[in-house]
């Protein structure tokens, strides 16, 4: 492999949409992310966060991090900046975050600050 070649499997997680889709459940908006979450695809995340968050915000937003293999400080910071354009701070919650993800989310202290859930089913029934 030549100097600068990207290894096939880090093209792969590059070319990999960070966002998986929303949906709509009783005045919630689940956010579903997947991949390898960091400067790369920031912007992707931020946009489809924002977007829920901005243009007739939800009742809550549930972001699902269940297929979420690793999260730098950059998605973090995207995660806080959402959570700010939400009237209800506490409306913005974690779903699902798996070892790599919690561990990021503990590290950064980010785990006393967010509303974190097992399920996507129990941040949406948990109370706001």
């Amino acid at each position: 492999m030549t100097e600068g070649q990207d290894r096939p499997a880090e093209r792969g997680s590059l070319d990999r949409n960070p966002v998986l889709g929303t949906e709509k459940i009783d005045g919630a908006c689940v956010v579903r992310l997947a991949g390898e979450l960091d400067l790369y695809n920031a912007n992707a995340v931020r946009e489809a966060l924002l977007d829920v968050c901005e243009n007739g915000p939800p009742e809550r937003v549930v972001v699902d991090l269940s297929e979420v293999e690793f999260m730098d400080s950059t998605t973090l910071g995207v995660l806080i900046e959402a959570r700010t354009k939400l009237a209800n701070r506490k409306a913005f919650m974690l779903a699902a975050p798996g070892l790599e993800t919690r561990r990021a989310l503990q590290i950064s202290g980010l785990d006393r600050h967010f509303s974190v859930h097992e399920t996507v089913a129990e941040a949406l029934k948990a109370s706001l």
